[in-house]
Parts: C-alpha cells; structure tokens; sequence
C-alpha cells in the first residue's frame, strides 16, 4: 500500500536516540524534503494522580518491529511523503527520558504534521508493548486507554493520498 518513494526505517532499541543525529540521517541528500515533522515522547513524573520513578517498556521483538513497519507503511499510503523514522525504547527508564521518536518528512508540511500525528495515535492503540510503572509503591501495568483508542479512530474516514499542500 505505501508508496515506493517512502523510505521507511524502524528501529526497537534500549539505547537513547539522538533527534539532531535522526534528523540529519532522514533528510541528508533528500532535498525533495521540504518539512519534517518531529514527535520526542518522554517519561513523565506524574501519571494518574501519583509519582512515577521509572517506567519499563517490554516488548515481543520481531512482532513489535512489523507492527510499527505496518503503522508506517498506512501513513504511506495515505500522504506523500519522502521518508518515516520510528525509533522506540524498551527497558526501563526515568521520568525525563526519551521513550519515543517519529519522524516524517514531506515535500509539505500538512502530509508531515497529519502523518506524524496518525503513526502516533495507532502506534499507541497497535504496537504491542507493555507498560509498567514504577511508583513509590511499587509497579504497576498500565492499561490500553479510550482516549488513544479514540484518537486512532478519528483517521478511519481519511482519504487514502491526502494532497498535503503547503
């Protein structure tokens, strides 16, 4: 369904990612590039009304790694863009600390601000990860939530191809 054109790189990793060092590798040579868009998710200190000390993220790998490809790959087929990069942590980590990258670059920066904002939202309700905080009292998983759902949901009636002018 994705376009030939798209380059389309995911990478599941322990290791923190560098957005400069990101960024430079999706758009060197590219210069039919003329937006990209951004999206750093990190770890929060507070999560439903308590102190969160760290969050560990496990994962099944190879499942996880195609169901963030297939996430992309929609993206692809629904705006024209020249490259996506998704990089997501597993482990544990620290309120502050990187957990998430999406990158999506676009000749406009429309097809760049939607497309990011759709890998988002189904990778919050499709990738198969798990969530455990840890607070002061010990951990705890934490659940699927409607409104992610809901979020996702909202790009069911858009037209494949979105023309992503300016």
């Amino acid at each position: 369904m994705s376009s030939h054109l798209t380059r389309i790189s995911v990478d599941v990793r322990n290791d923190d990612f560098d957005l400069g060092g990101e960024h430079r590798s999706l758009t060197d040579g590219d210069r039919a590039i003329g937006a990209v868009t951004a999206f750093v998710g990190q770890v929060r200190d507070l999560n439903l009304a308590d102190d969160v000390v760290a969050l560990e993220l496990e994962h099944y790998p190879g499942m996880t790694e195609k169901s963030l490809a297939r996430i992309a790959d929609m993206a692809a087929g629904r705006w024209p863009l020249q490259a996506i990069r998704i990089v997501h942590r597993i482990g544990k980590m620290f309120p502050g600390d990187n957990i998430v990258l999406v990158l999506t670059a676009s000749a406009h920066r429309h097809a760049a601000y939607e497309s990011n904002m759709f890998i988002m939202d189904y990778l919050k309700t499709e990738a198969p990860f798990w969530k455990k905080e840890w607070t002061p009292d010990g951990p705890r998983w934490i659940e699927a939530r409607t409104h992610d759902a809901s979020a996702a949901m909202r790009w069911s009636d858009l037209p494949l191809k979105a023309t992503g002018d300016n």
